[in-house]
C-alpha cells in the first residue's frame, strides 16, 4: 500500500523523507527562507509542476557528483583558455538565478518567483551561492544553489556559450575539493548531468551523507574563488 502524500501548511515541518516509497514527500505549503533551509536540511527540495503549488520531493534515486574523483574534460578546460574565461563566486547572484529561469525555452522554468526571492534571501543571508563565468564583461554561464554544513545542493545553471556552465561546475567542484566538501547533490537525473560525471545512490545513502555532511559548521557567506593555472581544476 502506498504511503499518503502530506500536504503542507504554515507549521514549519517536513515529514521523514525515509517513510515514503515514492519521489515526493509533501505538496503545498510556502517557499520562505526558512522552510527551503528546513528543506535542504532534511534532503528535500522543491518543485513546481505549476504556479502556486510547490512539490518537494526525496528522490529514491538520488542524482550526486564523485566530489575527489570527478575529471574535468580536456574540451572545456581548452574552450575557457580560448575564450579567456574568468570565473567569481558569489558576484552576480540574482543576475544568476534569473538567467537560469528564462534560459529554458519558455513554459519550462520550475523557479517561479517565489523561488527566486526565497533564494535570493539565502543568499543574503550566506546560505546561497552562485558561480559566475565572464567572456570579458559578459555572463556567459553559471549555477546556483545552497550549502550546509560540509555539503552543497546545487538547483540549476544555464549557458550561453558551449561548455560554459560545464566549467562553472568544474570550478565549483575544485573549490569543494580544496575545502574538503563531502557531498556535492545534484537532485534530480537527467542526459546533461549523467554526461558530466554524476552518479546515482539510493535515498537512504544519500541521506546518511547528508547527515554526516551537516556535522561541521556552515561557511556562511561570501565565497572567494582562486584559480591560478586551468590546469588546476585536472589536479
Amino acid at each position: 500500500m502506498s504511503m499518503p502524500i502530506y500536504r503542507l501548511n504554515e507549521e514549519l515541518w517536513f515529514p521523514p523523507p525515509s517513510e515514503f516509497e515514492d519521489d515526493i514527500v509533501a505538496v503545498g505549503g510556502d517557499i520562505t527562507p526558512q522552510r527551503v533551509l528546513l528543506a535542504v536540511h532534511s534532503g528535500i527540495f522543491p518543485w513546481y509542476s505549476e504556479p502556486n503549488e510547490p512539490m518537494w520531493y526525496c528522490p529514491l534515486e538520488r542524482c550526486v557528483f564523485p566530489i575527489q574523483s570527478f575529471r574535468v574534460a580536456k574540451s572545456v578546460i581548452q574552450t575557457a583558455r580560448k575564450m579567456k574565461w574568468t570565473v567569481t563566486f558569489d558576484q552576480a547572484f540574482h543576475e544568476v538565478i534569473q538567467l537560469c529561469s528564462t534560459w529554458k525555452r519558455e513554459g519550462e522554468t520550475w523557479i517561479f518567483p517565489e523561488i527566486k526571492e526565497a533564494y535570493g534571501e539565502l543568499y543574503e543571508l550566506g546560505f546561497a551561492h552562485s558561480v559566475e563565468v565572464w567572456q570579458e564583461n559578459e555572463l556567459v554561464g553559471g549555477l546556483y544553489g545552497t550549502s550546509l554544513g560540509k555539503m552543497f545542493s546545487g538547483e540549476s545553471m544555464f549557458s550561453k556559450k558551449p561548455n560554459a556552465s560545464k566549467f562553472a561546475l568544474a570550478c565549483l567542484i575544485y573549490h569543494l575539493k580544496k575545502n574538503d566538501f563531502l557531498l556535492l547533490d545534484a537532485q534530480v537525473e537527467n542526459e546533461h548531468l549523467m554526461s558530466l560525471g554524476a552518479q546515482l545512490i539510493v535515498r537512504d545513502v544519500y541521506l546518511e551523507r547528508l547527515k554526516d555532511a551537516q556535522t561541521f559548521p556552515t561557511n556562511r557567506g561570501k565565497w572567494t574563488f582562486e584559480l591560478n593555472q586551468f590546469s588546476e581544476l585536472r589536479s
